[in-house]
């Protein structure tokens, strides 16, 4: 028993010894720093210096944003009776089906193709039609870096992208790749602010207020226009061959009737004994005209019910917000920089005056 008060006595002990160590630590090091009080006030006024250049050199971000819903077509409708409908000879359609689904509309606009077209879009200011893939050269002061390189320096692009020579279609197609993947990194973003909700974000950060703007309606209209005619291709043509296929048969029924008019008016005042100029070719328009009579509504219903399927295939992009000038713009305040500079070279400062009195002492205790 009174080991153990012994050991509670001198545990007691270590930790008042261990905390007024720390204590006397913390003193020690705070009237270190308190001395080298100049030093920290030099280094901060320095960050600050440094974080007001900062900001009042470095470029606005303009933001361009558009958001619309997407709806998709119902995935009910029609196609619970498809299977029925085909037993009576009737195809009612199937639309795109799941080729694409609403996420992956957020894919497209990441694709090399769309953003491609949308660069080689041209876009007006002060009446001249400039493409955007020029803007961008412009803006990014490129023809200045590539001005040691003769094949670069004055670079064009056309809207179609093609050129005479393998060589100049290489360059054009290596720079474009290269604009490609700088804009899906830095300048353009794809979201669903929500996941739960059928709203789709598009944001085009660039320096250039026009530049974001233009690309932004010209990436959006073009992927739009895609992802609807993708979707409704199937249906498109099944419509598309069942009007042919009806127009087809009414003209072959119509012409059959006009056949057996004109045999009747040919033969006016015929002999009752020479039947087969008449009889013959009359019944065999009538015959062909009352089958394709009995085809046509078939037809005609079948017509019908794809022009619905495709409309419930047609999915819906309604546009709700769409960039306006003057864009939003992106900027680090001058005040934040200045708070921000100077406290960040401040701590940077406590941190080399601690690790140098820190190594000074250990040299100190190793040559003792």
């Amino acid at each position: 028993m009174e080991q153990t008060t012994q050991t509670i006595t001198v545990a007691k002990q270590e930790d008042e010894v261990s905390l007024r160590d720390m204590i006397l630590n913390f003193q020690k090091w705070a009237k270190y720093l308190l001395s080298k009080w100049y030093l920290i006030l030099a280094f901060g006024i320095l960050g600050a210096g440094i974080g007001y250049w900062y900001a009042a050199s470095k470029k606005p971000v303009y933001t361009a944003t558009t958001t619309f819903v997407l709806e998709t077509g119902e995935k009910g409708g029609l196609g619970q009776y498809a299977g029925l409908a085909s037993m009576v000879g009737i195809d009612i359609g199937g639309g795109g089906g799941d080729l694409f689904q609403g996420d992956n509309i957020m894919e497209l606009y990441k694709s090399r193709t769309m953003i491609e077209r949308s660069l080689l879009s041209p876009v007006a200011e002060s009446g001249n039609n400039e493409l955007l893939i020029h803007r961008y050269i412009a803006f990014n002061g490129l023809r200045k870096k590539w001005k040691d390189k003769a094949e670069l320096r004055n670079i064009s692009f056309t809207p179609a992208n093609k050129y005479a020579g393998a060589r100049e279609q290489l360059l054009h197609d290596s720079i474009m790749g290269i604009v490609v993947k700088d804009i899906n990194k830095n300048y353009l973003t794809v979201a669903k602010p929500d996941k739960k909700l059928s709203i789709v974000k598009v944001d085009v950060k660039a320096k250039d207020e026009l530049f974001a703007k233009a690309f932004n309606e010209q990436l959006v209209a073009r992927v739009n226009d895609f992802y609807i005619t993708t979707k409704t291709k199937k249906s498109l043509e099944n419509v598309a061959i069942l009007q042919r296929k009806a127009d087809s048969v009414r003209w072959v029924m119509t012409g059959a009737i006009y056949r057996a008019a004109r045999v009747v008016d040919a033969t006016p005042n015929l002999n009752p004994t020479r039947q087969a100029q008449r009889a013959a070719p009359v019944q065999s328009a009538q015959v062909s005209a009352e089958v394709n009579k009995e085809v046509l509504p078939e037809l005609i219903k079948n017509l019908e019910l794809s022009k619905i399927s495709l409309s419930k295939d047609t999915p819906l992009i309604q546009v709700v917000d769409e960039p306006v000038l003057p864009l939003n713009i992106d900027r680090i305040s001058k005040l934040k920089a200045v708070i921000i500079g100077g406290m960040l070279l401040g701590i940077l400062s406590i941190v080399i005056l601690w690790s140098r009195k820190t190594i000074k002492n250990l040299v100190r205790n190793e040559s003792l």
